[in-house]
């Protein structure tokens, strides 16, 4: 523990996202009572506010919940790259589903981006809206192949892009490709911009309002909150990353979480332009940011299953050592990570729970792009609520399934579940409390039961109960964020056991910490 406290001393002490910290974001009330809405939008990302704003430019009456507060998740804790280079991904694409779907999703996500570049031109938006192109990088023979078939599939989808020999840093690489025309931005500045013009045209905005169910009123649809309240509506909207109701779409088989990490970085170096990913693993991400009006670099990567694999902080090093080869990097001013869903096919889910139920919508699964993918869904929902046709319906239809390769994936993803069920009960903690040192977590025996401890700075103790409330898979301690989080489905709970992220809706079990081995079980609220 000393000797990792002291690998970590250049890093941040604490993880906190720099496009939080530097943007005021209106605040907003909890429901306190039950109200109608045309639309009720569960989640305050980018794919429930963008939905939001443009139902209200269609004269409907909206209410927005979020379980806590605006732009706190996924989207406050992203790269922001405004893309529609996703990755290795479009001759796969073509492989699986054949080159007009293939172009459908790309015409999606530069719909997408056209989308933002128009809204922050015509609403005045300061949000650091800069054109870049992007490229991908490989720096192995393996992977330099690989992009010169991406490369053939951009020209059968009339991609604009090129095959690069070199890229302007300290990195030798095989092959790289190009994606003109893309975008970054301040994300939070964008959309924090939107919910103030919302709230100023009467918008219903909640924020700890915790959804926990949905009920069927004939035509109408009612969002059920954890505080007894309600609001019933013609259409519900899911977008609160992982799906907060599932119906009988089984969602959680149809998923996994991943975990990546952020660095922003001050540098030696003038960075010179782009957006840049490696294909290679580890991943590796860059592109600019301006920060207190000085030029930094956002250094990303080294994702994993969330719960699963060695202590995050050795990523965020991992990402420090390559920002110093690479960048000449000076000083780190801030680190975070974020959660991603990534479908079994690697196509978002949007539109229709499930074929039965019509008026209940979600979206998610946008697989760590979601500023095109969250842009591109708002507007196909709001398509799907005014009845307007949307070309996109089909390729991010939730009822898809592709026997290749959903079926191989669905089966390898779910084995994986059970694997890491099993090994967590079977795993027996060597920690005990008295052993843990100040901000230390781990599993530990206490009178012969597993349990989770965490000791903090000052040297009080948190218990909680190590089995995930969603599944009962036992959860991991995340050093790094200070957080449990489950290998299973990709829960995460803080250190005293609330839920940070889902699909598990109730807290861990916590328990009093009087005198070891003598425990007392605190009501949690269930």
């Amino acid at each position: 523990m000393k000797e990792e406290n002291a690998q970590a001393e250049q890093l941040p002490k604490s993880p906190i996202s720099y496009w939080i910290e530097g943007t005021d974001i209106p605040t907003f009330n909890q429901l306190q009572e039950n109200i109608h809405a045309d639309v009720v939008i569960v989640g305050g990302g980018i794919t429930g506010i963008t939905t939001a704003y443009l139902l209200m430019k269609e004269g409907k009456k909206v209410a927005l919940i979020e379980a806590d507060q605006l732009l706190n998740g996924t989207t406050g804790h992203t790269t922001a790259k405004i893309t529609a280079q996703h990755d290795l991904i479009y001759d796969e694409y073509i492989t699986h589903f054949g080159v007009n779907k293939a172009r459908l999703y790309y015409e999606a996500n530069m719909e997408a981006l056209q989308f933002i570049k128009d809204t922050v031109q015509e609403q005045n938006i300061d949000c650091e809206f800069e054109t870049e192109d992007a490229f991908l990088y490989a720096t192995t023979e393996e992977y330099a192949s690989k992009l010169e078939k991406e490369y053939e599939a951009y020209q059968k989808l009339h991609i604009d892009g090129q095959l690069v020999d070199q890229i302007p840093f300290n990195i030798k690489i095989t092959k790289g490709l190009s994606m003109k025309g893309q975008a970054q931005f301040h994300p939070l500045k964008y959309l924090a911009h939107l919910i103030q013009l919302m709230k100023e045209e009467g918008c219903l905005l909640f924020e700890k309002t915790v959804a926990v169910n949905i009920e069927e009123n004939g035509e109408d649809v009612s969002v059920l909150t954890r505080d007894g309240y309600s609001i019933t509506a013609k259409h519900i909207v899911s977008s609160s990353h992982f799906p907060f109701y599932e119906g009988t779409g089984l969602y959680s088989t149809r998923m996994y979480a991943e975990r990546s990490y952020i660095l922003a970085v001050k540098t030696k170096d003038e960075y010179p332009g782009g957006m840049y990913l490696s294909v290679d693993q580890p991943t590796r991400s860059l592109r600019s940011v301006t920060i207190n009006g000085e030029k930094m670099v956002l250094v990303g990567g080294d994702s994993h299953k969330s719960g699963q694999g060695k202590d995050t902080l050795e990523h965020y090093n991992a990402l420090k050592t390559f920002a110093q080869q690479t960048l000449a990097s000076e000083e780190v001013v801030y680190r975070w990570s974020a959660q991603d869903l990534i479908t079994i096919d690697k196509l978002p889910y949007v539109g229709a729970i499930t074929p039965s139920k019509p008026n209940i919508l979600i979206a998610t699964g946008y697989r760590k792009w979601g500023m095109t993918n969250g842009t591109a869904a708002a507007r196909l929902l709001t398509d799907l609520i005014m009845e307007k046709d949307n070309p996109y319906q089909d390729v991010y239809s939730p009822s898809r399934f592709y026997a290749d390769p959903s079926l191989k994936h669905f089966f390898k993803e779910n084995v994986d579940v059970v694997k890491h069920l099993i090994k967590g009960k079977l795993e027996v903690p060597v920690k005990e409390v008295h052993e843990l040192e100040n901000d230390e977590g781990a599993a530990v025996l206490i009178d012969g039961h597993r349990k989770g401890a965490y000791k903090d700075k000052e040297g009080n103790v948190h218990i909680v109960d190590t089995t995930c409330t969603h599944l009962g898979c036992e959860v991991n301690w995340n050093h790094g964020e200070r957080s449990w989080d489950c290998p299973c489905h990709g829960s995460r709970f803080s250190y005293n056991g609330e839920v940070m992220e889902g699909p598990a809706e109730k807290p861990l079990q916590k328990y009093d910490y009087k005198i070891l081995d003598n425990l007392t079980s605190e009501d949690s609220g269930y």
